[in-house]
């Protein structure tokens, strides 16, 4: 197999260049493009009317998420004349959605238990107006992972002490020369996840093409209250132990991180999922999910990138949205954190010793683990040892986006071309949607420059031994 490693951040997938034989051959696309933004107008939008004030509690789960998470959303727009009837239909509506939705509207706070809650002042989510006078397509494919581009695009939180001075909710409007529009969605993880986000912003697109709202918030978070008397009925290797829990405090990056993307093609993951048929106890075989495979194979090649002894855990925590789990399920709406994390580990030697059906086994085995009972013993894990997710030194954590609705968003203006994450956080893997009509995936992630060279390469193997068609072009790599 002949593998394409795009250098330029602004190369489309289509864009290829062959050799001879008819395979894709490397090539360098020069340095990344560079994108003009001036900030025009920043302003808080409060609620539309008077809402709740007072403290509004937060579940344990949520205490274990002190992170924020960036997303960009690119929309073609209506052309350059409509560029501020647009800015002013999302603010409005933003305001709107923040009635229903408001403890966006408050601030985080920490109280005298050390618990995380939110002070619901209504004083507003943080509305940055911005400008470029390039057109949209300076962007090129925005599922390449840029941090240095994409984040001129949200209203980030750099140099915040910690979490708490982190708005619960932030919105950055880019309009383009052109008439695009980029909106920048920054949420602070500690109060919702990536279901209640879509929930919310499913109310905001509503109100923004004056419809009643199609969802509203089911804002009582006591439903995942812990269980008197507390009891954990299982091992939860998700979290940190207590003497290693790391603080709320927002790290500056402490290491330079690469950042790049893969894009896997449906008929490479097609040949994954048949390397890593599982064997049945009666004889005959599953085979796997796409997103099983994916996992497999970046954990298998990120604990071999970073040199984790043979001897050490290596773990891999996935983001499982948990309302399903329950019976019955949690109530429609739940505006908060949802989701609950399996914990897929076994020594790093097992894991890249084994066959692939082994890596792909243990995730599915981790996945399968996360039932109501699976939940409600981690809620009282939390409780009695008030640990944090472990997602330092040998863990990683995946986050599937590729189902989430984001492609759904729409504003009036017809629905985003291109979602994708700003940033990828240290050991933190995204697989989102390469575009709106395309079924690839992309596997953005961040490491050190040595790690990330040997990572690429062994991706790149792995694809080409597992492969039926060695010069078909399995994967396209991008690098910021």
């Amino acid at each position: 197999m002949s593998t394409a490693i795009l250098r330029g951040t602004f190369e489309s997938f289509e864009d290829e260049s062959k050799n001879e034989a008819g395979n894709e051959k490397p090539r360098n696309t020069g340095a990344t493009r560079k994108l003009d933004v001036k900030i025009a107008k920043a302003v808080h939008v409060a609620p539309a009317r008077e809402t709740f004030g007072g403290l509004y509690a937060l579940s344990n789960i949520d205490q274990t998420f002190p992170f924020v998470i960036e997303i960009v959303f690119a929309f073609n727009g209506e052309g350059r004349g409509r560029r501020s009837a647009a800015i002013e239909t999302i603010r409005e509506s933003l305001a709107k959605a923040l009635v229903e939705f408001y403890p966006f509207a408050g601030r985080l706070v920490m109280g005298i238990d050390g618990r995380m809650a939110v002070r619901c002042t209504g004083e507003g989510v943080p509305f940055v107006e911005a400008t470029s006078e390039d057109d949209i397509v300076v962007l090129g494919d925005i599922s390449t992972i840029n941090p240095a581009m994409l984040r001129k695009l949200v209203k980030h939180s750099d140099g915040a002490p910690t979490i708490l001075e982190v708005p619960l909710l932030s919105v950055q409007v880019t309009t383009f020369k052109c008439g695009g529009i980029v909106v920048g969605i920054v949420m602070n993880h500690v109060l919702v996840d990536g279901k209640a986000l879509t929930d919310f912003i499913a109310c905001w697109n509503d109100l923004a093409r004056a419809k009643p709202p199609s969802v509203l918030p089911f804002l009582d978070r006591s439903v995942l209250r812990p269980r008197q008397p507390l009891r954990v009925d299982l091992p939860h290797h998700e979290y940190a132990p207590r003497d290693q829990r790391p603080g709320l405090v927002v790290d500056p990056q402490t290491k330079p991180l690469v950042y790049r993307s893969f894009c896997f093609k449906p008929h490479a993951l097609i040949q994954l999922k048949k390397a890593a048929r599982i064997a049945t106890q009666n004889g005959s075989s599953v085979v796997p999910t796409t997103f099983e495979v994916i996992s497999a194979l970046v954990w298998i090649s990120r604990t071999k990138a970073l040199g984790i002894g043979p001897h050490e855990t290596t773990k891999l925590l996935t983001a499982v949205d948990g309302r399903p789990k329950f019976d019955p399920p949690l109530p429609s709406g739940y505006f908060g954190n949802g989701i609950a994390l399996s914990c897929a580990e076994c020594s790093a030697g097992e894991l890249t010793r084994k066959p692939f059906s082994f890596a792909v086994q243990t995730v599915r085995e981790a996945l399968a683990s996360v039932t109501e009972s699976y939940i409600r013993s981690a809620i009282d894990h939390i409780e009695l040892n008030r640990v944090l997710v472990d997602c330092e030194r040998n863990s990683c954590c995946i986050s599937k986006w590729s189902r989430l609705p984001f492609y759904k968003m729409d504003f009036g203006f017809g629905r985003p071309f291109q979602v994708a994450p700003a940033t990828v956080s240290d050991n933190v893997i995204f697989v989102t949607s390469q575009s709106r009509e395309s079924d690839d995936l992309v596997v953005s992630l961040g490491l050190t420059s040595n790690a990330m060279d040997v990572f690429s390469k062994l991706i790149q193997h792995e694809l080409t031994l597992k492969s039926k068609f060695q010069s078909h072009p399995w994967i396209r790599v991008y690098e910021a």
